[in-house]
């Protein structure tokens, strides 16, 4: 299983698949993870990928969802399933997907709809997690009004795509923040918070000192060497948000 890899433990009956389905004409492929050991309706969670694009660690991060008791959709916001090995081209798609803010928006909603229909989910509430690029998406779906319990992001951008969190929101917010990330710098967090306190937010906010961009991810050790970016893996940071995650969901779908 592909949450074995995060060096968490596998103990649930998961089972995932792979989902298509379709967006102005154009095939996406997503990964679906659930503990077929329960029968009863649940609450969805939709994972929303780094730049990379839908690979193994945001699969792994659905598996590891379903072991919670969820059922787990990680979406794909580039279509056809496409991940890029190189800044570069994960540059050129997330850049490309996010050019027409309606369509990246019917591309969420379509993986929404999708988790929705599934038979153990059955009208239950939903909630959205994103990293780096997935996170400034689930906190723009939250600013856009989506139908969403709650949002979590970890390490991703926290300025308004378009306009800011309302103040009738009722969408929990939480985000995960690494202190020393140059690509989301202390001014962006004041601001995070001043719009989060103006709208009179439900929400949470974790700094988590020394930490870098991408502080989830292991493989985030590998891209400074080879592409000489300032992100790294921080194992305290990743284990504590992984941790206060699983709170938040609960305190959520309670």
């Amino acid at each position: 299983m592909v949450a074995a890899l995060l060096g968490f433990s596998t103990q649930a009956a998961v089972v995932s698949e792979s989902v298509s389905y379709r967006v102005d004409g154009q095939e996406f492929k997503g990964y679906l993870a659930f503990d077929d050991s329960q029968t009863s309706p649940r609450p969805g969670v939709l994972v929303v990928h780094e730049w990379w694009g839908l690979n193994d660690y945001i699969r792994g991060r659905a598996e590891m969802l379903a072991e919670l008791g969820y059922v787990a959709l990680a979406l794909d916001m580039y279509g056809d399933g496409k991940e890029a090995s190189h800044p570069a081209e994960a540059g050129e798609f997330a850049k490309a997907s996010l050019a027409s803010l309606p369509l990246a928006e019917r591309r969420f909603n379509a993986a929404r709809e999708q988790l929705a229909r599934h038979p153990l989910v059955a009208g239950s509430p939903i909630a959205a997690i994103g990293y780096c690029y997935g996170g400034g998406v689930v906190l723009h779906m939250a600013r856009n009004g989506a139908p969403l319990a709650a949002v979590a992001s970890f390490h991703g951008s926290l300025t308004p795509k378009t306009t800011p969190l309302p103040a009738d929101s009722k969408t929990r917010i939480a985000v995960f923040n690494g202190a020393a990330d140059p690509l989301v710098p202390a001014d962006q967090v004041a601001a995070f918070q001043q719009e989060m306190e103006t709208a009179g937010a439900d929400y949470l906010l974790v700094n988590y000192p020394g930490a870098l961009h991408a502080f989830t991810n292991p493989d985030a050790d590998r891209v400074p060497a080879e592409f000489k970016m300032p992100v790294g893996y921080d194992q305290a940071a990743d284990l504590d948000s992984w941790s206060q995650l699983q709170t938040f969901l609960q305190e959520t779908f309670e």
